[in-house]
């Protein structure tokens, strides 16, 4: 998988390995075909008029190689359009997209919810902004295992001890009964080497996210177990979230709601135009494959964040990792210290979700 090699500092900040860097041109033809897009969803890319400038005109946000954190990369044209002359891309592998926002290397990023959940818990400075889409992560297993239960005994590889394939696998186990703690054998292993040690049978399960559930089902390795858009609990909650650093969003309140905005409205270009949003993505170095990203898109339901509901999403896993021993605080500890819905409120309202 493309781990986005090559990074500029600033402005258009990602670019795909070996390929030629976007000049000016083509940027504003992106920014054409992207106004032409919003144009169809009813929006109009001019910043709101009632609204003062943004407080500052550069943002951070995180670039990884989950492909369903594609509205904050599709968001590069209308962030400029609210008004960010300087839109910066972090690198990070997988792990450390929390660490990076409360550290203030990052602004605003979309992020999996479990670790936002235990970042808050630990009082980091982080505040979840709007819950933004569902059905990211798939669980795949050998003939061993055929539901989580199976997952007793098994050996499963994660990135990382704490990463969010581990916290959201242990919640997954803790809801139907099992110690994660005890029952999993985890190891630590690459994305890469986790689906080999799948395909050979050498491991038991294995939960991903694009591009890995679509690659996985593409080379007809494993079955799924679970997946997170159609199984119940957990397509009932959001997968991933928009978050900010606490002392961003404090500060800079304006800039806060319209980057919100801007990537409120990615999400509805990244369900209903996923051909140009995956089209985007792959040429902008976010990723290499374009069916695979195609694909992402299709399965991802990233219209939820109108319709379903942050908290209630919050809630859940911050029970469910209670349950898990991964954290100490209670739900409603979590939600009045670690969550801000206003903006997302205003915005609903504006955009009539």
């Amino acid at each position: 998988m493309n781990r986005h090699d090559n990074f500029l500092d600033r402005g258009l900040t990602v670019e795909a390995k070996g390929a030629k860097p976007w000049d000016r041109r083509e940027f504003v033809k992106s920014l054409a075909a992207l106004a032409g897009s919003t144009g169809l969803l009813g929006y109009d890319l001019r910043p709101a008029a009632a609204e003062p400038p943004p407080e500052t005109t550069t943002i951070r946000l995180t670039t990884t190689p989950a492909i369903c954190f594609a509205p904050q990369y599709v968001a590069e044209a209308l962030l400029k359009a609210e008004g960010f002359t300087d839109v910066r891309y972090v690198k990070i592998e997988d792990t450390g997209v929390e660490e990076r926002l409360a550290s203030g290397e990052v602004d605003i990023t979309l992020d999996a919810v479990g670790p936002l959940v235990t970042r808050v818990d630990a009082g980091a400075p982080v505040v979840v902004l709007a819950g933004v889409h569902l059905g990211c992560y798939e669980l795949f297993g050998t003939d061993r295992v055929r539901a989580i239960r199976d997952l007793k005994g098994k050996t499963v590889p994660v990135w990382a001890l704490g990463n969010h394939q581990h916290i959201l696998l242990s919640s997954m186990a803790a809801y139907v009964g099992l110690d994660p703690r005890k029952d999993i054998h985890w190891i630590e292993r690459t994305f890469a080497d986790s689906m080999r040690l799948l395909a050979e049978g050498k491991v038991d399960a294995f939960i991903g996210f694009p591009p890995e559930p679509q690659e996985l089902r593409a080379k007809k390795i494993g079955h799924v177990v679970v997946n997170t858009r159609t199984d119940k609990p957990w397509s009932q909650y959001y997968c991933c979230m928009l978050a900010g650093n606490r002392e961003f969003v404090s500060k800079y309140p304006v800039a806060t709601k319209r980057a919100l905005r801007a990537i409120l409205k990615a999400a509805d270009v990244c369900a209903q135009e996923p051909e140009r949003a995956a089209r985007l993505v792959v040429d902008r170095g976010f990723t290499s494959s374009y069916d695979y990203a195609l694909q992402a898109l299709k399965d991802v339901s990233f219209d939820a964040w109108r319709t379903y509901n942050p908290e209630d999403t919050v809630r859940f896993y911050a029970l469910r990792l209670q349950e898990a021993g991964m954290i100490k605080s209670s739900p409603q500890k979590l939600i009045a210290q670690g969550t801000n819905w206003r903006f997302l409120n205003e915005l609903k309202k504006e955009m009539k979700a």
